[in-house]
């Protein structure tokens, strides 16, 4: 009987562990924890910012003017920084992109505590921060297929979901405490300390053991662009994925401007509550990412099933009145979003090749982040013409107008393959 008891114990412990299977691997345990630290630190300067521009303006439409300047570059450039992380060692790239944050979090911070921030200063700021994204976003993407052998990549995936979703729980709600006890500018300087952590873990990092293949012979930029789009447009299941992610990406995840809409106009919320919003909606995400670590095979069927879920959770978002109701509502808008991004993301990550996936990638985040500034626009000016509520609701319909046309889209394609040579 112990013997068996053992036994089923140590069953047990094996499944738990193999949840976090990537974090056997050195090289890629150094960058998930570096990860953390430094993605706790930019939350918090997220909800800071976020929190100071409807403090200084009062006004939705320039909470969706920073967050699409905050983007806007990505969107025009995300394409060139994907044939930049195809190129160039992604390390030696991660470490010039930190370094930058470093610097842009440390100004904003000068400017917040010396008492002379102004709402162009933010304009300014957010940018110089889209800048460094358009490379920053794309390696980041494609960096950990490098550091983890191929059948840990899905897991890998989702444990970095995991970790950006864990610093969504913990940024926002540290962000509150900070501001209300210390004010916003010691919210600035505490993320521009944590890049530090992500350079100290690249640096720490052995690139003999790094998973790459030999580089092709280079072209010129425009071909390889040509190229990785070429590949994602003749390709019906990648297609597929970029045709929900681009609807979603654009019209569903605006939570940067959506949230502190909701919590200043619809909940009237303190930077306690507010934080508390961004939190509720991370821990919905930590534990998405949690089931997916531990799911079986990826399926563009459970892409789909994301996708609905999201959908309808941001619609039930829209008609909530009371903060608690919405806290529950985000809790489960972070599952179902999750479920969704971290399926697209692994989808992509094992299908493309590894000479197209830097620039496959580039398109994921253009068609995901890139597509913010739209999506943030669009959202602040909505708010401002009709009003929050009423724009989430038009923002979840036309999630689900993309999600049917790529669901269409898609069953042509397998009938079509299926079906038998005439």
């Amino acid at each position: 009987m112990k013997r068996s008891d053992t036994t089923v114990r140590q069953s047990r412990l094996r499944q738990v562990g193999s949840g976090f299977r990537a974090l056997h691997v050195r090289n890629y345990r150094l960058y998930w924890v570096g990860q953390l630290i430094s993605q706790i630190g930019s939350w918090m300067q997220s909800t800071a910012q976020a929190w100071l521009v409807y403090k200084l303006t009062n006004s939705p439409f320039a909470l969706g003017l920073v967050t699409t300047l905050q983007f806007l570059l990505m969107m025009l450039f995300s394409l060139f920084g994907g044939v930049i992380a195809d190129r160039l060692p992604k390390r030696r790239l991660l470490l010039m992109t930190q370094t930058a944050f470093l610097v842009q979090a440390a100004v904003f911070g000068a400017l917040v505590g010396t008492g002379v921030i102004q709402v162009w200063h933010i304009y300014v700021l957010s940018v110089l921060q889209g800048l460094v994204n358009v490379v920053d976003n794309p390696v980041r993407q494609a960096f950990p297929v490098e550091l983890v052998p191929r059948e840990d990549v899905g897991n890998a995936v989702a444990l970095n979901s995991m970790t950006f979703n864990a610093a969504r729980i913990m940024g926002p709600s540290l962000a509150g405490l900070v501001i209300a006890a210390m004010g916003i500018a010691p919210a600035l300087y505490i993320n521009a300390i944590s890049f530090i952590a992500m350079i100290v873990a690249l640096l720490m990092m052995n690139p003999a053991d790094f998973h790459i293949r030999p580089p092709r012979p280079r072209q010129a930029a425009w071909y390889e662009l040509k190229e990785g789009l070429s590949y994602a447009v003749k390709t019906p299941a990648i297609l597929t994925i970029f045709i929900v992610v681009a609807a979603i990406g654009t019209f569903g995840y605006n939570f940067s401007t959506v949230l502190p809409l909701l919590g200043g106009f619809v909940l009237h919320t303190d930077a306690a509550g507010f934080g508390a919003l961004s939190s509720a909606f991370g821990i919905g995400s930590f534990i998405g990412a949690t089931f997916v670590a531990y799911s079986g095979e990826v399926t563009i069927r459970r892409l789909f099933i994301g996708a609905a879920a999201f959908t309808a959770t941001l619609g039930a978002l829209s008609l909530a009145r009371v903060i608690v109701l919405s806290e529950v509502i985000l809790i489960m808008l972070g599952v179902a979003g999750i479920l969704f991004t971290t399926t697209a993301n692994t989808l992509l990550q094992i299908n493309v090749p590894d000479d197209l996936r830097g620039r496959v990638m580039s398109l994921y985040v253009l068609f995901f982040i890139g597509s913010t500034p739209v999506g943030a626009f669009l959202t602040g000016t909505m708010a401002t013409a009709f009003s929050v509520p009423v724009a989430l609701g038009l923002e979840a319909l036309v999630c689900l107008i993309g999600m049917c046309l790529a669901l269409v889209y898609y069953r042509m394609k397998v009938q079509a393959a299926q079906a038998p040579a005439s």
